[in-house]
């Protein structure tokens, strides 16, 4: 791996880029940390990034701040959890702070308003590919459980609206049940 203090300014300025262009929350960042840190740096695989970014989303908190703590503690520890957690959070905060400053003017300004509607827009497609880019990994294994899983997770969150957290709790029990027998197996075989 690089040098230690290579890393952390680049893993800085990949955090802070990334947070200052990302509009439409964490499911958003997901994409472009994938591109940033697997495909561009090759920093971690895309096997360790879906691992990364399933840890970012059950914790609380923001999942862009999440992705960027589990990134940084990946790749360098506590020095990179802070480099990344700085470089994820100025960008909003900054931009927030101006825009509290000027809030009944951008409240009430038709071209900012349809801006953010026409985002919208970007930001469905966006969601879209990372719900895609996702649930496509999850066929490609051909593990019907886990596509079983999948489904009626689905089902459950739009349809009967159960809380996520229930959804994330269950299904991470189901996970580790599944991998306890697995570990079995192989011991016993």
């Amino acid at each position: 791996m690089e040098k230690k203090s290579k890393v952390l300014r680049k893993l800085f300025f990949s955090t802070l880029y990334l947070s200052t262009f990302t509009f439409g929350g964490g499911y958003v960042i997901v994409t472009l940390m994938k591109n940033k840190f697997v495909d561009e740096l090759h920093w971690i695989d895309e096997e360790e990034m879906l691992d990364l970014v399933a840890i970012a989303q059950s914790s609380p908190g923001a999942i862009a701040v999440n992705g960027a703590i589990v990134v940084g503690y990946k790749l360098a520890g506590i020095p990179g959890v802070l480099c990344s957690i700085l470089g994820a959070i100025l960008p909003p905060m900054i931009i927030l702070s101006l825009i509290s400053l000027c809030y009944d003017a951008f409240r009430t300004n038709l071209i900012v308003g349809s801006m953010l509607k026409g985002m919208q827009s970007g930001v469905a497609a966006v969601i879209a590919s990372v719900v895609y880019d996702m649930g496509s990994k999850v066929v490609k294994e051909k593990d019907w459980v886990n596509i079983v899983i999948m489904g009626i997770s689905f089902i459950a969150s739009y349809f009967f609206k159960v809380n996520v957290v229930l959804i994330i709790v269950v299904v991470a029990c189901i996970g580790a049940v599944r991998t306890l027998m697995k570990e079995r197996k192989g011991v016993k075989a």
